[in-house]
């Protein structure tokens, strides 16, 4: 879009913002997007022309984080990514963790200074709750990726700015490791911009994965002696349950991730009592049937899954979500069914499938195998019935 053309859109987001912090109807509907999180940031008090909190954290504590953080291990491929585009020297790069708390900030010294004056630093919390709508926060609170442009953003400070913003997931377990971001003056914000983003994620991820699998290399190493002299069929996971190594059974990707002195359903193993290894753990039958039976009862509070395969159940509460989740994935069978299909299933329409594949994920941790991913699906050698739905 044209310079022109941004400061005539940016013109026109100005006159709704204002109509609707006045309570008069705007010339037009904000976005979906935009409207939520605008109610959001309404009921929680913000004022729109204040300086709202944004007392940055102390240096020591934003360094722990960072050495913390997980995106550590990949803030340079970030970095190296979107500040070698032609345009970098008009937009800073910043990564914030699960919290919203900003660890890092690179880019253009002259943006950066501006950021500087709106608050927007290292150890700075970019909440919706503590500074109103922004990519940062309103991407942790919509849990997908968001694009504010101008007066879309709720406080007046923020209006000249465009932000883009896109959650980053830990591969191995779906769980957020915070939000990337790219943000500058708003007549400056190119088209190319949210895809910018949207691959540094992807190759983030991508990086982290390949650090899992240097881990599981490792352990898989070192259960060789192991794998050698034993007899009969075993499982080799880390401690979320990847499979490092397997032998006399399917299972090739992931369990249940294994606790001491817990049982664990594994579909061609049964049930299972994990046995602890330097770095992850030997998973071998407990029982002498390994076919698994499992009820999936909606009605219970919380809801539960119990799978019987062996001389005594195994149980597991889900949370309603993923309650939700599992129910559609029998629902639809054998044949299974795609994160673009369960985003409708849930949430009326495709747009959350980075949702649903992190919410799968976590879910993953604590079914394992019991769930078949590409596309989703129960797991083979598992029976599931769901009732009290």
């Amino acid at each position: 879009m044209a310079t022109h053309d941004l400061a005539m859109r940016a013109r026109d987001l100005v006159r709704i913002h204002d109509a609707v912090l006045s309570g008069s109807a705007p010339p037009e509907r904000p976005r979906a997007v935009v409207a939520r999180s605008w109610t959001r940031v309404l009921s929680l008090g913000i004022d729109p022309d204040g300086r709202n909190g944004r007392d940055p954290l102390p240096p020591a504590e934003v360094e722990e984080r960072r050495r913390a953080s997980r995106l550590s291990l990949v803030i340079d491929e970030i970095r190296e990514l979107l500040l070698s585009a032609a345009d970098a020297s008009s937009y800073l790069v910043v990564v914030a963790d699960a919290e919203g708390v900003v660890l890092w900030r690179s880019g253009s010294p002259r943006v950066k200074r501006q950021a500087d004056g709106l608050g927007f630093t290292d150890g700075a919390t970019w909440t919706e709750a503590a500074v109103g709508t922004n990519a940062i926060g309103t991407a942790l609170a919509e849990a997908t990726p968001v694009q504010l442009f101008s007066a879309e953003h709720f406080e007046n400070a923020q209006v000249p700015w465009y932000c883009t913003a896109s959650p980053i997931h830990d591969p191995i377990d779906g769980s957020l490791l915070g939000i990337v971001d790219v943000s500058g003056p708003a007549l400056t914000l190119h088209p190319a911009i949210e895809a910018l983003v949207t691959a540094s994620v992807r190759l983030a991820e991508a990086r982290l994965w390949r650090h899992h699998e240097e881990r599981l290399d490792q352990l898989r190493r070192t259960a060789e002696p192991l794998l050698c002299s034993a007899n009969g069929p075993l499982l080799v996971v880390d401690d979320h349950g990847w499979v490092a190594a397997h032998q006399g059974v399917a299972v090739r990707d992931r369990v249940e991730a294994p606790q001491a002195d817990r049982a664990l359903a594994v579909p061609g193993l049964g049930l299972c009592l994990p046995e602890r290894l330097r770095g992850g753990w030997l998973i071998r039958p407990s029982a002498s049937t390994h076919v698994l039976t499992a009820v999936l009862d909606l009605a219970s509070s919380p809801a539960t899954l119990e799978v019987r395969g062996g001389d005594s159940p195994w149980r597991v509460a889900l949370t309603p979500r993923h309650a939700e989740l599992l129910a559609a994935i029998a629902a639809a069978g054998p044949g299974g069914v795609s994160a673009g299909q369960l985003s409708r299933a849930l949430y009326g329409d495709a747009e959350r499938q980075v949702t649903v594949r992190a919410e799968i994920s976590r879910m993953r941790r604590a079914l394992g195998a019991l769930l078949a991913t590409n596309p989703y699906r129960i797991g083979d050698g598992v029976s599931l019935s769901v009732v009290g739905g």
